[in-house]
């Protein structure tokens, strides 16, 4: 940890979407906001400055207007784009009521949410071109469809090219209806489905003022780069929030990358100075250092390589940059941070990233907060925490246990106004002081850093008492060289219900494990596995270790799907 009294870095205070465009325009109005590529294969790039973003959102705004956008639920269905970005933030800007779904649901969940969620227009994106028969079915004849695309809207709708392309008519010919539109930033703007790792989600909604004041008191925590790379799927609210709002209010250029399969390529392309990530992300990076490392006969030089940078950075000398150029060229040579939030990220990634010259932020946040709730900061940091809350935020520990662990409760004005026709659940997860219990178990210390221990909905309960933290134990299966993905739960026999098993399901990194002449994977991991018991208490060992030849299946935010998994034991 450093500097406890570390100040707080300027930001940017924007009321609503719509001044925070103005507010973007005005200070940086030649400065790129959006970079992207129409072709990922292509090296030619397309740059949307702030002022030309402005214009389009402003005249996108004026087209939605005549097409009697207030209060309009609009669902948003596509891949991150210039076009993603111009509608989330348009028809925030002209009252709509925003549903951004995730692109890879199934044609069938994709109507019925639509449908669930009283969606008289759709926009969308080609790639979903083969589901919307469904989504035209599941809404009324006169629904308003949208292609985000030019030139392949299928016959029937328009374009929002089109329509932005009518309202910079209406503007030119004096039409103010968008500035003169009265922004209510209190009232329900945004219907956010939750990824649902446990079961299906909900609609969480959010007001303008939730999300306004989320990155308004969450970004004076952060010092950002000029420059970021948007990885994150648009329909969750670390992309959509923190890498398109907070960072465009801060005049931080977003490129958006094609694809996975193109972000080790963009990379070395686009230079980026930091990014926001889901752990996996981070994780794939980490292994991929070691492999490559590994593949070199390098690991124990690297490993005394940092050993000696570290000493030196002791002493006052900082060479990072230098001694581990050939692997930070990997990240284009200009990566600087990494922020990181979703899920628990192991320590020893983070210090291994710091020892070679990337600062990583871990955080915590939940769709219902809008979503930031805590994060470390660039030189005020605590191992094991996920940081101290944000400006404005109340958070506390309900029923603590001897060790002052419990469930983590926030209240504060970026907590959802509740759950979309959904009193009952809405209920249930606020108490009587007005606090939101998040459904995540941890404890505070006496500076109030975070520490997470996991999801209650996880939790491993036995029949004498004892609860076991999943969590807990994946962070130490996750450190065994050739542990690809691991996933711990409570086995069920089909033979013996009354039979009790944690069991371990690992998804080995079998290119880690022949680089190392690892062949009898089952002898070795029951080996390591074993390790980890000797030194834990007893009832929170592992009984079974189970290997499996896929990785596990995951939603578009790259967390696994827990209840699809098969826990049965024999």
């Amino acid at each position: 940890m450093k500097q406890k009294n570390y100040p707080l870095y300027e930001t940017t205070v924007f009321e609503n979407f719509r001044v925070l465009t103005e507010n973007a325009a005005k200070k940086f109005p030649d400065k790129a906001a959006i970079i992207y590529k129409e072709n990922p294969k292509d090296a030619k790039v397309v740059t949307k400055t702030f002022s030309q973003m402005r214009d389009d959102i402003r005249d996108f705004g004026t087209g939605m207007i005549r097409r009697s956008a207030d209060n309009r639920h609009i669902a948003i269905i596509g891949e991150s784009s210039y076009h993603w970005v111009c509608a989330y933030f348009g028809l925030m800007a002209v009252g709509a009521v925003t549903v951004p779904l995730d692109k890879d649901l199934p044609a069938e969940d994709l109507a019925a949410t639509c449908a669930a969620a009283e969606c008289s227009a759709v926009f969308y994106s080609p790639i979903i071109s083969k589901k919307l028969p469904a989504i035209r079915a599941a809404l009324p004849q006169d629904t308003l469809f949208v292609c985000m695309s030019k030139d392949v809207a299928q016959s029937e709708d328009t374009t929002m090219d089109e329509i932005i392309a009518e309202g910079a008519q209406l503007f030119a010919g004096g039409d103010r209806g968008f500035y003169e539109y009265e922004i209510d930033n209190k009232r329900l703007a945004t219907i956010v489905f939750t990824s649902g790792t446990t079961g299906k989600g909900k609609g969480v909604m959010l007001s303008q003022y939730n999300i306004v004041s989320d990155m308004t008191q969450g970004m004076y925590n952060f010092a950002i780069t000029p420059s970021t790379l948007n990885v994150l799927p648009p329909h969750h609210t670390f992309g959509s929030t923190v890498n398109f709002v907070g960072h465009l209010a801060q005049g931080c250029t977003v490129y958006i990358s094609s694809g996975i399969r193109y972000i080790l390529q963009e990379l070395k392309e686009q230079k980026p100075r930091h990014l926001i990530l889901v752990p996996l992300f981070v994780e794939t990076f980490y292994k991929r250092i070691w492999n490559n490392v590994e593949k070199q006969g390098k690991t124990a030089s690297l490993h005394k390589l940092i050993q000696f940078s570290n000493n030196l950075r002791r002493i006052g000398i900082d060479m990072r940059r230098i001694l581990f150029r050939p692997i930070l060229q990997n990240f284009g040579g200009n990566l600087e941070m990494i922020i990181c939030g979703g899920a628990a990220l192991n320590q020893d990634i983070i210090d291994t990233f710091d020892a070679i010259g990337i600062t990583i932020l871990n955080g915590y946040g939940i769709t219902e907060c809008s979503p930031l709730i805590s994060c470390n900061r660039n030189k005020y940091q605590k191992k094991g925490s996920v940081g101290t809350p944000i400006i404005g935020e109340e958070v506390k520990i309900a029923d603590p246990d001897a060790n002052g662990e419990g469930e983590i409760c926030v209240k504060g004005p970026n907590v959802m106004l509740g759950y979309y026709k959904d009193d009952e659940a809405t209920k249930a997860v606020f108490d009587a002081d007005g606090y939101f219990h998040t459904g995540d178990y941890g404890k505070l210390d006496e500076d109030g850093w975070i520490y997470i221990t996991g999801r209650l909905k996880n939790l491993i309960i036995f029949s004498n008492g004892k609860n076991v933290y999943p969590e807990e134990i994946e962070t130490e299966i996750s450190r065994i060289y050739g542990v690809g993905e691991v996933v711990v739960y409570a086995g069920q026999s089909k033979s013996n219900p009354a039979k009790e098993a944690i069991v371990a399901e690992i998804f080995p990194d079998t290119d880690a494990l022949q680089l190392r002449g690892i062949d009898n994977l089952t002898q070795y991991f029951n080996e390591e596995i074993r390790k980890i018991n000797e030194r834990t208490v007893s009832y929170k060992a592992v009984n079974i270790v189970k290997l499996r030849d896929t990785e596990f299946q995951k939603n578009t935010s790259r967390k696994i799907v827990r209840h699809l998994i098969d826990k049965t034991i024999d």
